[in-house]
């Protein structure tokens, strides 16, 4: 995607946005006056009303052009833009052509970023292993110029898609594929050649050594190797804290002997989304210098069936000392999340945690697929998120954690056990309240992506159907302009 300063009309198609009440201000000063004349007859003869979602081709000069209605401005938010500009680009008006020029309604930056993510986030399609292009995407070959003199912020602002389509090819790809060390190997390719970063692998044979016991339960049945990847980025002053962004990375889960059922089984490569959005937040941080000092946490796992898996009612020292009775082992991602954190926290003591999983069905239960939940024990970190959360989509709902739930995961056998109230009572809370025993009290968060991550159907808002690398916009964001501490 490309930027200039004046539109040129020379590209094959040029796709005009169109408030309700006429054109705006912005748009007008990028269109010739008698084509101006033209589309505001239109306009004004009811041919063309500008209503959300409404499109209307019409070819001058030998040149298509189509006009998108956007509706009445006062009630359009950014995600309808989005979805309205990613319903014009990928429709058949523009399916044909290779090239056009988009002449936005507004220069209001957020909404020129909004439009940016329509074309490389909406125009995303995993098509790795499929024969046939599908119909109702845009294609990598077209070229679009959004006609913008603000040109390095929305640079920016590519580079933020490219790591949230990073994410998604991750996700999307067979397990087979995008095992623990394709990920390892995918993060060092990232990370080869910067100065001022390290990284930390710890293998089966290692974490055995150092006691990463609910890690090494997880990935028992599976003859893939587990990983506990660290990778720390200086990219603050040395007195600066870091701020730790930790990943489930569980590449592909069974459910383990509580076998999940066919219906939710399918789609579950997606359960290392957390990972998966952490890898794009390490890319967007290199591409843009992000000046903080942060660790990227990768905890990695294969929750397989085997003769050797974990099985209900085992228990295991986790590498912090606490003992965990094995309630459920569908309930594996908190696991690997706990020996993760407390190993971060007693060896590289960040000021701050924020983790990402795709943790329980129970947030989804209670939140549907459009925001994400979020607990913590820190309300100037949770305002923070939020904040970004607003400005990027990726939205987020605050649910309490509270000191009663803690009675919920006591175990008669074990100090904790990995699962909450009977029946599955909150859940997604009794989910948090487990990693928060394993914080030592550092200030942190946890963001249950479980609904937000994957699309299982032909799509939802301005994505298709697959990964929507949740979390890689939010966390950017918040790393750019969160409190430093």
């Amino acid at each position: 995607m490309n930027f200039q300063p004046k539109a040129k009309f020379d590209k094959e198609a040029t796709l005009i946005l169109v408030e309700k009440s006429s054109l705006s201000a912005r748009g007008s000063g990028f269109i010739p006056s008698d084509l101006r004349s033209q589309i505001q007859e239109l306009v004004k003869s009811g041919h063309f009303k500008a209503e959300k979602g409404e499109l209307f081709p019409f070819v001058k000069n030998k040149k298509l052009f189509l006009l998108a209605g956007l509706g009445n401005i006062k009630e359009l938010s950014l995600t309808d833009l989005r979805i309205n500009v990613r319903k014009a680009l990928t429709s058949p008006y523009l399916h044909p052509v290779k090239d056009a020029e988009i002449i936005p309604h507004t220069d209001e930056e957020n909404a020129l970023i909004a439009m940016i993510e329509s074309v490389l986030i909406g125009g995303y399609v995993w098509k790795k292993y499929r024969s046939e292009p599908e119909e109702e995407t845009i294609p990598e070959s077209k070229e679009f110029i959004l006609i913008t003199v603000k040109k390095k912020i929305l640079e920016e602002a590519v580079r933020v898609c490219e790591g949230v389509n990073l994410a998604r090819d991750l996700v999307n790809d067979n397990a087979d594929v995008a095992t623990s060390e394709f990920i390892e190997k995918t993060i060092k390719d990232l990370i080869k050649g910067q100065e001022n970063m390290t990284i930390e692998v710890l293998n089966r044979k290692e974490m055995a050594a150092k006691g990463l016991n609910l890690i090494l339960a997880v990935n028992q049945g599976s003859p893939k190797e587990p990983k506990l990847i660290i990778v720390k980025y200086q990219g603050g002053q040395t007195k600066d804290k870091y701020v730790g962004l930790v990943g489930k990375g569980i590449t592909f889960d069974t459910g383990g002997l509580n076998l999940k059922p066919t219906g939710h089984i399918e789609t579950m490569r997606a359960d290392m989304s957390g990972t998966a959005a952490v890898v794009g937040t390490l890319k967007n941080t290199l591409a843009l210098g992000i000046r903080r000092n942060i660790l990227f946490v990768f905890a990695l796992a294969e929750n397989a069936i085997g003769s050797q898996s974990f099985k209900p009612g085992d228990v295991f020292r986790s590498f912090s000392g606490k003992t965990v009775e094995i309630a459920n082992t569908d309930a594996e991602g908190r696991l690997v999340l706990a020996d993760a954190i407390a190993y971060v926290v007693k060896h590289y003591r960040p000021q701050r945690i924020v983790d990402l999983a795709t943790l329980t069905g129970a947030c989804v239960v209670a939140l549907g697929h459009d925001y994400a939940g979020l607990m913590s024990t820190d309300d100037q970190l949770a305002e923070e998120l939020l904040n970004s959360a607003q400005r990027t989509d990726d939205r987020l709902w605050r649910l309490p954690i509270y000191p009663e739930v803690k009675e919920s995961v006591k175990s008669l056998i074990a100090d904790i056990k990995n699962t909450g109230f009977p029946k599955g009572a909150a859940g997604a809370i009794t989910g948090a309240e487990f990693l928060r025993q394993f914080t030592d009290d550092t200030p942190w968060a946890h963001l249950d992506i479980a609904g937000t991550a994957y699309v299982d159907g032909p799509g939802r808002w301005y994505y298709g159907q697959g990964a929507t690398g949740f979390g890689v916009r939010l966390l950017t964001d918040f790393l750019k302009n969160s409190k430093r501490v």
